[in-house]
């Protein structure tokens, strides 16, 4: 594989101002689009109180964000290849601008679902074009390096500034704020995108194959079904055995279609360059250890500590804090210490982190501060290499498609989260609650309905405590895993790519 060519001759050189300000551009629609994967996190029990939704229907609002992105992702990537970054980056913006005010405006769960898929629709559109506008404006490796790492960082912050955005927006106003906000952001968004977005040089003969996209989503869903499915203590054998089949035959499709077209939406064989599929690695497992530490903790304070829903957000944005000195010194320290060190080791303290957070949340609030600040330290080294890693190893054509596979791996590691971890919390409560005679029955179903159920005691709030307790452990002690094991598999496809080799950005395939 070629890495790293020349531009091409038709692709305008941007001036320092204008290069640097259209990066504060695309970073203010990546912001919008990461807080809108987390904020519902500390908004989740609010909503499901004034919509009157069930847990699976507020697992739903926060799923189909994350759910349709990653099914339209590799698509719309190929799109901007073929019709420019520019024009999908603006376009995505107005989708998600209209979406946000649907969303902001829905009068019942259905609505709100739908209005989320929008929105999807819109961050997919948007969200390739952020990282491949930066491929092809900034062509100073270094300089792109650390554009890159700048572009990481606001990817981690957004995603831990959401449950605090949420949480001050539900203190002063109704919870159609939390999408509302969005809009006024979209239009000035609009206007420096039309002002100094590159009109880079499109490809026409890259071609969309509406099928593939079908595909993919088909899996992704069958997916999110099996998973949810398959944690709950009252599963259908029925619908694990038509998910499962689903997700297999979507994938085999998906697969074989590939292989056969001149322009797919994934040319599998980058995966074997090693930098390009540790990045992809990291940013899942990373993804994924961020989503359920955000979900379970919020939710653990809000329901059993009695958190404000702004309260648990600044809890959690201790991630952040911890995440932007290692992934903003990531980028411009990456050809001294290289991906083996930032990756493997940033993934490695991430576990130990976890580890310390849930052994600190029985100690007081000084030790579980410490451990999401070690958790964030180390996340943000994976994750502000780990798009270096992706968008630097194939050629400025596929630019597109490179940056479409870096936020697959991004919101598959959220959407797996919330699939998984969010319905493991409801089952892990419900197999170890023990209530008292004569409690609600309600009470059994979830820490919601443990609170709101008439007739719900002292003792009944009590044992309901002590179940979402072992729920929440159980949540931290998959996501110590996940990141242990995503240490050890990236150390290990890394070997040959240590400080001061030529292939610590951008390594040749293996």
């Amino acid at each position: 594989m070629t890495i790293s060519p020349p531009l091409s001759a038709q692709t305008p050189l941007l001036g320092p101002r204008r290069r640097w300000t259209l990066l504060v551009t695309v970073g203010t629609g990546l912001l919008l689009i990461t807080l809108d994967n987390s904020i519902l996190y500390t908004a989740l029990p609010t909503l499901t109180r004034e919509l009157d939704a069930s847990w699976t229907e507020s697992l739903w609002i926060i799923n189909a964000y994350p759910l349709v992105m990653t099914g339209l992702l590799l698509g719309t990537g190929t799109l901007g290849d073929r019709f420019g970054h520019r024009r999908m980056f603006l376009t995505g913006l107005v989708v998600f601008g209209l979406a946000s005010f649907m969303a902001a405006t829905a009068p019942t769960p259905e609505v709100l679902i739908a209005a989320r898929g929008l929105l999807a629709v819109g961050a997919a559109a948007m969200m390739p074009a952020t990282l491949a506008l930066i491929r092809v404006a900034f062509v100073n490796e270094r300089e792109r390096n650390v554009a890159i790492s700048v572009w990481g960082s606001l990817s981690v912050v957004g995603g831990a500034l959401g449950p605090i955005v949420g949480g001050a927006l539900l203190e002063h106003f109704a919870w159609g704020s939390i999408f509302l906000i969005n809009v006024p952001v979209v239009v000035v968004a609009v206007v420096l995108g039309v002002a100094v977005a590159p009109k880079n040089d499109p490809h026409p003969g890259t071609r969309w194959d509406f099928i593939s996209s079908v595909q993919a989503l088909a899996t992704l869903v069958g997916l999110v079904v099996l998973i949810k499915e398959v944690v709950k203590v009252d599963r259908s054998g029925t619908i694990v055995l038509c998910a499962a089949l689903a997700t297999f035959v979507g994938w085999w499709l998906f697969v074989r279609r590939q292989r056969r077209l001149p322009f797919p939406l994934l040319d599998l064989s980058i995966f074997r360059n090693a930098a390009f599929a540790s990045g992809v690695l990291a940013a899942a497992f990373a993804m994924f250890a961020m989503g359920g530490l955000q979900l379970a903790t919020t939710q653990r304070f809000q329901l059993v500590a009695g958190f404000s829903p702004f309260e648990s957000g600044l809890l959690v944005a201790a991630i952040a804090v911890g995440s932007l000195p290692s992934s903003i010194l990531g980028g411009a320290f990456l050809h001294v210490v290289g991906l083996r060190v930032l990756i493997g080791g940033g993934l490695g303290v991430g576990a130990v982190g976890v580890a310390w957070t849930l052994v600190g949340v029985q100690h007081g609030m000084g030790w579980l501060l410490g451990g999401l600040l070690v958790t964030g330290f180390g996340l943000g080294s994976a994750m502000s290499v780990a798009s270096t890693a992706i968008i630097g190893n194939v050629p400025a054509r596929r630019a597109g498609m490179a940056s479409s596979v870096e936020e697959v791996s991004y919101e598959f590691g959220s959407l797996a989260a919330v699939a998984l971890l969010g319905s493991l919390l409801t089952t892990v409560y419900t197999m170890t609650i023990r209530l008292p005679d004569g409690a609600p029955v309600e009470a059994s179903r979830s820490m919601t309905d443990a609170l709101t159920a008439p007739g719900t005691g002292p003792e009944v709030l009590d044992a309901a405590s002590r179940a979402f307790g072992n729920s929440y452990s159980t949540v931290m002690v998959v996501c110590a895993a996940v990141l242990a094991v995503g240490a050890i598999v990236t150390t290990v496809l890394l070997r040959t790519y240590g400080p001061g080799s030529e292939s610590s950005a951008y390594g040749s395939s293996h």
